[in-house]
């Protein structure tokens, strides 16, 4: 089944609990997390990370874009967050990590941006609980889907069935209801939305329609129907 992870990088930052309460029935409350180093924007660290996972009892999937993750992601695990997403380009020792991040209590995640292939890294594929595969570059929201990351979601998931990994393939980017059934149909079960979550009349709504969109092309997806 699909899970929808609304992302908070489009809702009203002064509003969190609320714009949080707005979503309620998603999987996830996917929150950037971004340095002004690592990526070119800065938006929020962990405090309000510690604040929202009060306020809310939707598990929250933080995404690191941010320099040294080896040293700062095992705060975010501490500040309440349930998933922990850190980008391989800026891992000193991606397997250490993601073995901290888990022995914490949370699931370990791994990013690529678009430009970032995944072949490199098919031996880490066990250590992980999700891979997030980047369909726009990181660091702004309301972006357009690059359609050229659909083969690599292809590509991700063959190397997931080759092993055998109960893994989450996660897509960030440009993620709504005109590109989430091609996404399901190449294989992501976990999707990303912001602005087409938040930008919506109704958010609720829009994650129930995106959910239906994913659930639908899944179905009959060739990943799917392999198992």
């Amino acid at each position: 089944m699909a899970q929808i992870n609304p992302s908070i990088l489009s809702a009203d930052f002064a509003r969190l609990a609320e714009e949080a309460e707005a979503v309620r029935g998603s999987d996830w409350l996917h929150v950037d997390v971004m340095d002004n180093h690592f990526v070119p924007n800065l938006t929020l660290g962990v405090p309000v990370v510690e604040s929202l996972a009060r306020a809310t009892d939707t598990p929250l999937d933080c995404h690191l874009m941010i320099e040294d993750p080896d040293r700062w992601a095992p705060q975010y695990v501490e500040a309440g967050a349930g998933s922990v997403t850190f980008h391989v380009e800026a891992a000193a020792a991606p397997v250490r990590l993601a073995r901290e991040i888990r022995a914490k209590g949370a699931r370990a995640s791994m990013a690529l941006k678009p430009g970032t292939p995944i072949e490199p890294y098919e031996d880490l594929l066990p250590e992980l609980d999700m891979l997030l595969i980047m369909t726009v570059e990181p660091g702004f929201g309301g972006q357009a889907f690059l359609d050229i990351m659909l083969p690599k979601i292809r590509r991700t998931r063959e190397l997931i069935a080759k092993h055998d990994l109960e893994l989450w393939l996660q897509v960030d980017g440009g993620v709504s209801a005109d590109t989430i059934e091609r996404c399901a149909e190449a294989g992501a079960d976990v999707f990303v939305a912001g602005s087409a979550v938040y930008g919506a009349e109704d958010p609720a709504e829009a994650v129930r329609k995106l959910r239906e969109l994913a659930d639908k092309a899944t179905a009959e997806a060739w990943w799917a129907c392999e198992h």
